[in-house]
């Protein structure tokens, strides 16, 4: 059996419309003082794969419309709802009064290694990416629902922000889509 790549015509794109209308996965990205305007644009690019619900932009981490954002981000700037809030700790705080359950996604004491998390029916959580060279702030970790860990086994622990955020994502998205 002989494998064809798929046209671009082939893949069934939603247009912006289809996006904003569709059904969305309950899930929030905040991103905490991320640097790399890369990074930011290749998260809003996983977040519009997933169908993620929003993306809080939080502390130094810049926003669209930028050069090198939409360069990774592929237009995924004008689909994925966005906002910026410079205090990462009023948004943690706002999410949870919300009954949103916030993890931090970083390597800490008691954390819940991803392999393990299950997923709840019905419950939308939020899922926080840090910096690049210092990860999550601790006061974000501290007042987080619970902290989650990808586990990695080899010398170096330590994933690029964009890397780490389409593994939980994908993770996440699949755990939800088997408990349907």
């Amino acid at each position: 059996m002989e494998n064809r790549k798929l046209k671009n015509s082939e893949l069934d794109r939603k247009s912006q419309e289809e996006f904003k209308a569709a059904k969305k996965t309950p899930i929030i990205v905040i991103l905490d003082n991320v640097r790399s305007l890369n990074n930011i644009g290749s998260v809003f690019r996983t977040a519009d794969a997933f169908l993620i619900e929003k993306i809080y932009l939080c502390g130094i981490t810049a926003t669209p419309p930028h050069k090198d954002i939409q360069k990774t981000a592929l237009g995924a700037t004008e689909t994925v709802d966005w906002e910026y809030r410079e205090n990462v700790l009023e948004v943690v705080e706002k999410l949870q009064k919300t009954q949103v359950k916030v993890y931090a996604v970083e390597q800490a004491e008691n954390a819940i290694m991803l392999n393990d998390f299950s997923s709840q029916k019905g419950q939308k959580y939020a899922f926080v990416f840090g910096n690049e060279v210092k990860g999550v702030q601790q006061k974000v970790v501290s007042v987080s629902d619970g902290v989650l860990e990808i586990p990695q086994l080899g010398s170096k622990h330590s994933l690029n922000i964009s890397v780490s955020a389409g593994v939980v994502l994908w993770d996440v998205f699949s755990k939800m889509q088997k408990a349907l």
